[in-house]
């Protein structure tokens, strides 16, 4: 992979270990001159790519610009971790739509890895959702029920702190296990996505970063060195947009999200043997998985900030340690951050003003949900509004204070959260 522009740069990325086992991909040319197309979407990542390539399946010309390499977002550095379902209930009826339209966001993940080959170490092994006390065991239990009476769903098992820990090698009181979970290389996943968008006509431009977007009199954005002019635009650029829309940037705050990769675990030192994506119910959570060549991929800590810390390893390891004593010292081959942006109601944010297209906002469920968002901003486009109206009734408040008090009063709500967190745990 070339080098990034420095785009979302001082995280690592490029010692991530998914940057280390990305599959080989082409270079896509920094946007030169003035061009025109119908669509104009600005983000190289799962939402933006997935926008694309179901808008140019339905016959339009889309031009795709990435401010940095295509995945070096949120899509290529998370934990890979697929996790079915949106949990928040908001009435029965719609709550139901919600509720399938998000275990269709990975019916469509799946339909996408198979139709287009993508090598991307799938494995469907289930989420294990961990509780750290016995009333986070209650609440999981609570959850299961809602989720067999309001949803008609059962496919989801209440583990004792036994059979957690045959699954997971860590003391648990219990947790949730969702079988219809389970975790990829989601680097892979995203280049495999572009590729796919390649053959269906989208152009991509690298190290092309928007600066600046115009309504008038028609959609044109422009970059450093050119601009696009389209009909429509899609703004997937999740917590890198910049200020391009701030009716968009009001309704999220961007959070520093960082992992660590373990040499590869052998034997008695594989603490995952039912080999499951894992989270826990602190709310700032641990997340973790194995990879494909025996590492722990474990992601955790709280960084209230977005600017990372000196040292991103020794930043994770204790919280790594914690949940795992017995890899107290074990070598850390790859760390590495990014940005995910959260919302006030931990729900994504899709709508549009316009013609201006917009999704981000995943709050750590983006592994999945980016796509299908993508889809249906895509189908809005080509006349198709009405899953993105059910979408739409879900936009989150602002922040409070906007742009320049969020990040000040998001530290604050953050510190409550792991102060409690402490004192529960």
């Amino acid at each position: 992979m070339a080098p990034s522009t420095g785009f979302n740069s001082g995280l690592d990325i490029g010692k991530s270990y998914y940057v280390a086992t990305a599959n080989p991909a082409p270079d896509h040319p920094v946007l030169a001159g003035d061009v025109e197309a119908d669509l104009v979407v600005v983000g190289g990542g799962c939402t933006g790519l997935s926008a694309a390539l179901h808008a140019a399946q339905s016959g339009l010309k889309v031009v795709l610009l990435e401010g940095g390499k295509i995945g070096w977002g949120a899509s290529g550095r998370n934990g890979g971790q697929m996790i079915p379902g949106l949990v928040k209930l908001y009435g029965p009826e719609r709550a139901k739509v919600l509720f399938d339209l998000a275990f269709e966001a990975r019916g469509l993940v799946l339909d996408i890895i198979e139709r287009h080959a993508i090598d991307c170490d799938l494995r469907l092994t289930g989420h294990l959702v961990g509780a750290v006390n016995g009333s986070d065991l209650k609440d999981l239990e609570d959850e299961a029920r809602c989720l067999e009476t309001a949803m008609k769903f059962r496919d989801v098992e209440i583990l004792s702190a036994a059979d957690a820990r045959a699954k997971v090698d860590t003391p648990y009181h219990g947790a949730m296990y969702e079988p219809l979970g389970g975790h990829m290389h989601p680097l892979n996943y995203t280049l495999g996505l572009a590729r796919a968008a390649v053959a269906a006509g989208v152009v991509i431009h690298e190290n092309s970063v928007a600066v600046k977007l115009e309504r008038e009199p028609s959609i044109r954005v422009s970059t450093a060195k050119g601009s696009v002019r389209a009909k429509h635009v899609v703004l997937a650029g999740d917590a890198l947009l910049h200020g391009l829309e701030p009716r968009v940037n009001s309704r999220i705050m961007p959070v520093g999200n960082y992992i660590v990769a373990t040499e590869p675990l052998e034997g008695k030192r594989n603490v995952i043997p039912a080999n499951v994506a894992v989270s826990d119910t602190r709310f700032v959570v641990n997340y973790y998985r194995m990879s494909a060549d025996g590492r722990l991929l474990f992601g955790g800590g709280e960084r209230y900030t977005p600017s990372p810390p000196a040292d991103i390893a020794g930043f994770v390891r204790p919280h790594m340690e914690a949940t795992f004593p017995q890899l107290k010292g074990c070598r850390i081959d790859h760390a590495w951050g990014g940005l995910v942006s959260v919302t006030t109601s931990r729900l994504p944010h899709v709508g549009h003003y316009g013609e201006v297209y917009f999704a981000h906002g995943y709050s750590g469920k983006g592994v999945i949900l980016s796509t299908l968002s993508g889809k249906i901003l895509a189908e809005a486009i080509t006349g198709d509004a009405s899953r993105l109206d059910l979408f739409s009734t879900l936009t989150p408040m602002p922040f409070p204070g906007g742009t320049a008090l969020r990040g000040p009063l998001y530290v604050l709500g953050m510190l409550w959260y792991a102060m409690r967190d402490r004192i529960k745990h």
